[in-house]
């Protein structure tokens, strides 16, 4: 009951006092031209307006003496103080003069109210996203942010289940999982999907930015500094705080559409095309005013959709046996291939034209049909491509970006009620659907029916993918405290429908769709802040800020249909520990048929999970004003989780202005990650690809929770929360005369019980191991385990200059920023390993190769971004270089040695550096009409190739594992943008 009598009490303080009261009022302009929608705020109060379209305001006060503060996005803030009479109407007139370099106010990272992002004792980028989304040729969130900030890292996957639909992100080189998500300052939910697959952040459980819609984005904080002891877990390689728009009067329609025309589509494709991976996206924004006191609703939709590509060269494997050949000639007759006689095969074969006369009369000389294999287990595809008029090409698969469509609704809201109180929310619901390929199940395998899939048959994972969101709170003065009580919901939902496939051990009579199963998470967060700032004098002054938070989560897996995961006999019956070997499915070698939905079996009833937790925090932060040049910040939170414990963590941040134009500034901190509930508890068996001399051999891995019995025969120790410690230094300077700022951080972040998923185990000699592994259907097994410690070093560098090129609107802004890390195993402190583990001498699988090089190499280690934007009257010209640095292909292969150097020389598995450019240029043709052309990728600039051995028969001709960037190649794009206010 407590908070309810909180908001009896904030409500309480806004009751409107009956004295006489005053008007401020006053007009916004740049040069000669009013300025529309730029927000105006009492400061200290929650009392505000936005101006109208021709730069007028109004605000209603009690009489005294108050700072007008006037904010506009791409301006410099202004404050004028006045004094209002009783009855009377003061007058603060405002010309934010555009064109001129600003020091943005940041709110992520600190909770005073005053800090601006140069004047911070860590480092905050602000990314401008709603002017940024109408210049660039990138629509969604994560590459927007890929494309402009250096220390975020994220890439379209392929061939990686739901990872295609779904693209992980990371600053500085760590996981995805490491980095905390805010909307308007409160915590955003994760996705349910666990990353399993080989890709970055392979074990990671990432939040999708592409769930929010550009157009509902005013603009995106970066904190590039531990923060977990100011925001709790996931915040160890920085927080990303989303900032909604709040514009109103104003309607703004924006339709985007491109694809790539790419020298690069025909070859690959192996057919000729003019252009895929179509982009379709459409944006909207309207706001209104709620009641007169500055109180807005504003509300966003999107629609996009993208089209899929492909880079696939010829696929050069053996795609056909003899065998094969004796089914064509048969089904041709109008025989029923699935159950062939001895007989039949013998009387077939004689009309398949390739087998010479040893080959039929080995044949021939059979008596069981078991011993076919020992005669027509030969790589037959030549002939049987001619003789049934195919192509190579023919047999390529889906290599490269999904097919994804979708749509995403937000709103946001605030309404003050009274003087000092304000009610707040918002909220999303969005749906997007996946169509992502798979391997290509070819006839020469087990896993193809043949009587379904002559050809076989390339499986589809078609994804549906819910995300809702709902934030509500209340925020005012309670006496001179700032209060803020809020709550957050947010659920994400991933099903996946398989179609394009089957069962194999259903033979003939399996479905080719299936239901999957999905899985779900879901959290709720409250909160409760308090924050004052305490002036003194000369500068002097202390922001204390204290409160705390209640987090409730729940995962859950739901299982598959039955036919979509079961191992089925001859009988059709499910196959148990006391099925007879000769009642099992077998194809016309005698190989055991897999079960399950080929590429994607359904999750099992023993995956069904609904796990629940809850944690609680309390904190304290504090920033010292010592005077006006020296800051000092201190920050301690407590927190306690329901299923391993609790924690404390502490952070120390300073600033020093040398002078008005240069200040250094360095912080440390301790943080933590609890391990998700994904992390703990999924499970489920799927077909990995792993490469063999060149070869992708399928193996049927199950990932088994940390909590199975499975874990516990193998010695793999609970999982507990990761812990790290963070320094950093740098320094910010301008140069006002120039037009000129820059800063400068270092840092390093060491991690302790770093979470990965680990290699693959077998079974070994252990039969109790062995028939967990047959119930599951797997021949392999992972777990996700704290495996390593590790050390993560980097610098980043910022440099911006703005310059007024005269009057009518014309200036030239240039933004430089980089970052150079690097993140290691710390070797010297060894593998987390269990002694069970090392005595069975399974160390190097329970930390293996291929998990390191995604760590340390997999994505560029170097980033530089260099954006041009020339803005001449109403012509807008965006230029803009981004460096993606080198990485290396993530494997197993022997080829490295254990300290990760190269043996075989003559193998390259390293991706050299690229430089990839966008170009767009913009007019106004109207007042409220504009058109963008331009490129992304415009020189069709393309990874490395990879050396043939990652090639996988040519399926691979880029890294699929340790992607720098999009090998799509170029895409033009069109926008045009409406505003109607």
């Amino acid at each position: 009951m407590k908070p309810f009598y909180l908001l009896l009490s904030l409500m309480a303080f806004s009751v409107i006092g009956f004295a006489q009261q005053g008007t401020i009022s006053g007009t916004i302009v740049d040069g000669d031209e009013p300025l529309y929608g730029v927000s105006v705020g009492i400061d200290g109060t929650l009392k505000g307006a936005v101006t109208d379209l021709d730069g007028k305001y109004s605000i209603t006060v009690d009489p005294g003496t108050y700072k007008v503060v006037a904010s506009y996005v791409g301006y410099s803030t202004q404050t004028r103080q006045v004094t209002v009479a009783a009855g009377g109407t003061a007058t603060a007139d405002f010309n934010l003069a555009g064109g001129v370099l600003i020091d943005e106010v940041v709110v992520t990272g600190t909770r005073a109210s005053n800090r601006t992002n140069l004047e911070s004792a860590v480092p905050v980028d602000v990314i401008n996203v709603s002017e940024l989304a109408s210049k660039a040729p990138q629509v969604s969130i994560n590459q927007l942010l890929s494309q402009t900030a250096p220390s975020f890292s994220s890439n379209t996957q392929t061939i990686s289940d739901g990872t295609d639909h779904i693209d992980p992100a990371s600053l500085r080189g760590l996981g995805p999982d490491q980095v905390l998500v805010l909307v308007n300052g409160k915590r955003r939910h994760t996705t349910s999907l666990v990353n399993v697959n080989g890709t970055f952040g392979r074990g990671n459980v990432g939040t999708d930015l592409n769930a929010i819609p550009a157009s509902a984005i005013e603009k995106i904080e970066i904190l590039r500094d531990g923060a977990a002891a100011q925001y709790g877990t996931d915040a160890i390689a920085g927080v990303i705080n989303v900032k909604l728009r709040e514009d109103v009067n104003q309607l703004a329609l924006s339709l985007t559409t491109g694809a790539n025309f790419s020298d690069g589509i025909g070859p690959f494709g192996g057919e000729t095309k003019s252009a895929d991976g179509e982009v379709i996206n459409l944006g909207m924004n309207y706001g209104l005013p709620l009641g007169t006191e500055g109180g807005f609703i504003n509300f966003s939709g999107e629609f996009n959709y993208r089209g899929k590509t492909s880079r696939m060269q010829e696929f050069s494997g053996q795609i056909f046996n003899a065998y094969n050949g004796i089914e064509r000639v048969a089904a041709a007759d109008g025989a029923d291939i699935s159950n062939l006689t001895l007989e039949q095969v013998q009387t077939y074969a004689q009309d398949v034209s390739y087998l010479d006369g040893g080959t039929l009369q080995a044949l021939n000389d059979l008596t069981d049909i078991s011993g076919l294999a020992g005669v027509l287990d030969f790589d037959a595809t030549t002939q049987e491509l001619g003789a049934r008029n195919q192509e190579r090409s023919d047999y390529n698969m889906l290599v490269g970006q999904s097919e994804v469509r979708g749509g995403n609704f937000f709103a946001n809201m605030e309404l003050p009620v009274g003087d000092n109180a304000e009610l707040y929310s918002f909220a999303g619901v969005g749906y997007r659907r996946g169509c992502s390929g798979c391997f290509y199940r070819l006839p020469s395998q087990n896993r193809t029916t043949t009587s379904i899939y002559a050809d076989g048959t390339v499986p589809k994972i078609n994804s549906n993918i819910i995300d809702r969101s709902f934030g509500v709170g209340l925020r005012g003065m309670v006496g001179d405290w700032n209060a803020d009580f809020s709550t957050v919901y947010g659920y994400n939902e991933f099903l996946y429908n398989i179609t394009d496939t089957h069962n194999a051990t259903l033979g003939s009579s399996s479905p080719t769709e299936f239901d999957a199963g999905g899985h779900s998470f879901s959290q709720s967060t409250s909160n409760f802040d308090l924050s004052q700032y305490f002036d003194g004098a000369a500068g002097k002054g202390i922001n204390v800020a204290f409160g705390g938070e209640y987090r409730l989560e729940n995962y859950n897996v739901t299982a598959g249909s039955e036919q979509s995961y079961g191992n089925y006999d001859q009988n059709g019956n499910l196959v148990t520990p006391a099925t007879p070997d000769e009642l099992l499915v077998l194809d016309y070698f005698g190989r055991n048929r897999p079960s399950g939905a080929q590429c994607f079996a359904g999750f099992l009833p023993t995956n069904a999970v609904d796990a629940n937790r809850s944690s609680a925090a309390l904190y304290l932060d504090t920033e010292f004003d010592l005077s006006e040049a020296f800051l000092l910040g201190g920050a301690v939170r407590f927190e306690n989780y329901s299923d391993f414990g609790s924690t404390f963590n502490y952070k120390l941040t300073g600033r020093y202005k040398v002078s008005d134009n240069f200040a250094i500034r360095a912080g440390t901190s301790s943080g933590f990650r609890a391990p998700s509930l994904h992390q703990i508890h999924f499970s489920r068996t799927s077909t990995i690809f792993n490469l063999v001399d060149g070869v992708s051999v399928p193996q049927e891995v199950g990932i088994f929770a940390n909590t199975s019995r499975a874990a516990k025969l193998l010695g793999i120790p609970e999982l507990k929360e990761e812990t790290s410690q963070s320094v950093s230094f740098g320094f910010t300077a301008k140069v006002p005369a120039a037009s000129l700022r820059f800063t400068i951080d270092a840092y390093q972040v060491g991690i302790d019980d770093r979470v990965i998923l680990t290699g693959q185990f077998g079974p070994g000699d252990d039969a109790e191991l062995q028939s967990i592994f047959n119930q599951a259907g797997a021949t392999q097994a992972a777990f996700f385990a704290n495996a390593i410690n590790t050390t993560s070093q980097g610098i980043d560098i910022v440099i911006a200059h703005s310059a007024s090129l005269g009057t009518g609107g014309k200036t030239l802004r240039s933004d430089l920023a980089a970052t150079i890390s690097k993140t290691t195993w710390d070797q010297e402190d060894g593998i987390n390993a269990s002694d069970l583990l090392r005595e069975k001498g399974l160390v190097d699988t329970y930390f293996d190769q291929t998990s390191r090089i995604y760590l340390e190499q997999a994505v560029p280690r170097v980033k530089v971004t260099l954006g041009n934007t020339l803005t001449l009257n109403k012509l807008t010209v965006y230029l803009r270089n981004t460096y993606f640095g080198e990485t290396t292909e993530a494997t197993n292969a022997d080829i490295f040695d254990a300290d990760l150097n190269q043996t075989d020389k003559s193998i390259d598995p390293y991706n050299a550096g690229k430089v990839i450019t966008d170009l767009s240029l913009g007019y106004e043709v109207a007042n409220n009409l504009n058109f963008t052309f331009g490129a992304n990728n415009l020189l069709d600039v393309y990874p490395d190739e990879a050396d043939p051995s990652f090639q996988s028969d040519g399926r691979f001709v880029y890294s699929r594992r340790s992607p720098q960037f999009s090998f799509g190649g170029r895409f033009l794009f069109a926008r045009v943008a409406f505003t109607l206010k």
